[in-house]
């Protein structure tokens, strides 16, 4: 039975307002000091995967603040940023200094032509959207990317995390005191807005499933960069083993990284 999209729901877009991207949204941190010329680890990383070239054409999908627009610009490539939050959209027109192109728009709805893109990123936004919404937005991504071109996805945390990890991972906590910064909703975890608006959290299985169904070939990993900690050398050796080794890692690596390249076509 065909699923009727129209019916179906959406976060609103009055959820992610200012106070959400300058204090909540990854990355806020070094966008307060450096006025966005700096990336978090994560974005510094996800942007290094999508091997931009000058001349490319480049959709930032969810631009949020646009500093990810901004460097993908200084890196020679003609960019533009969407987000479905007039929020969003008001900080990257005001913070981005080139003239890139920021607009309102629907992800599920890309108001570009066919194969017009050599790179669409997608940072920190699959968590965001429903599964009918990201099915569909996969579709407009399939749509407008080039044949040869690439999607770069990053998404966290990795729901294998929350759902088998976190709950030893708090144990441990509670046990040496620390119990009071490990809430029992794990979606609370530093940043207590999570809990309204991630809606789809994705494990590298599903994510490598997910974009399967779309059409698209990818390699999918799991990873936690920027990841300094100050700690005692037997937890530091327990975190190296846990998050290095498999199976081990597959739950409690928080990071889902991943490239995707179109399917060529018969």
């Amino acid at each position: 039975m065909k699923t009727d999209y129209n019916q179906q729901k959406s976060l609103p877009p009055e959820l992610y307002d200012e106070d959400y991207f300058l204090s909540a949204c990854e990355g806020f941190d070094e966008f307060k000091l450096t006025h966005g010329s700096q990336l978090s680890p994560r974005l510094q990383k996800s942007l290094e995967y999508a091997n931009i070239e000058p001349g490319m054409k480049v959709l930032d999908i969810g631009c949020g603040r646009g500093e990810i627009v901004s460097a993908c610009s200084k890196l020679g490539a003609y960019t533009y940023g969407i987000d479905y939050a007039p929020a969003a959209v008001n900080i990257s027109r005001i913070s981005d200094e080139s003239n890139n192109q920021v607009s309102l728009a629907d992800a599920k709805r890309l108001p570009f032509p066919q194969h017009y893109f050599d790179r669409v990123l997608m940072l920190d936004v699959v968590e965001h959207l429903f599964p009918w919404e990201l099915e569909m937005t996969f579709q407009q991504v399939f749509r407008v990317l080039k044949h040869d071109g690439l999607m770069i996805i990053h998404t966290a945390p990795n729901a294998w995390y929350d759902l088998y990890a976190y709950p030893f991972v708090r144990l441990f906590r509670i046990i040496v005191g620390q119990g009071h910064l490990y809430p029992a909703n794990p979606r609370a975890l530093n940043v207590s807005v999570n809990i309204d608006v991630h809606v789809n959290e994705q494990s590298a299985l599903s994510m490598w499933l997910n974009l399967r169904k779309s059409g698209f070939h990818s390699k999918v990993w799991l990873d936690s960069p920027g990841l300094n900690r100050n700690e005692s050398l037997l937890l530091s050796i327990i975190r190296k083993f846990l998050f290095g080794s498999p199976p081990f890692r597959w739950f409690f690596q928080r990071e889902v990284f991943a490239v995707a390249r179109r399917k060529a076509m018969p």
